[in-house]
């Protein structure tokens, strides 16, 4: 999953608003082989946790990044639905959405 990340990120035509979901399907990816104990020694499942405890780590980072929500909301593709989809907290969507207006009142 983290070679498919890197490849992902090394096009030119990736944007900001792709690293919170591809940050999801990392999360996602790795809880699933995580829970495959009975397929991996448990040594590779403790070296899995210890990758998620880092991405989630990372992954918390981008709350304090406006431009990550800002990027999300404004997307086309995403906008709060994305969150809304991944039961995200009414009060964190709500947040978003308010910095996105906020922004923009203080630019234009």
């Amino acid at each position: 999953v983290f070679k498919d990340a890197t490849l992902f990120f090394a096009r030119s035509t990736r944007s900001l608003a792709s690293v919170i979901p591809a940050m999801e399907h990392m999360s996602r990816t790795l809880d699933w082989y995580i829970q495959d104990e009975e397929h991996y020694e448990h040594s590779i499942c403790a070296a899995l946790s210890l990758a998620k405890k880092t991405l989630v780590k990372y992954y918390n980072l981008t709350d304090s990044v406006n431009t990550y929500r800002i990027a999300m909301v404004l997307h086309p593709r995403y906008k709060t639905a994305y969150f809304k989809k991944l039961n995200w907290t009414r009060l964190w969507i709500e947040s978003a959405r308010k910095l996105v207006r906020n922004e923009y009142d203080q630019v234009y």
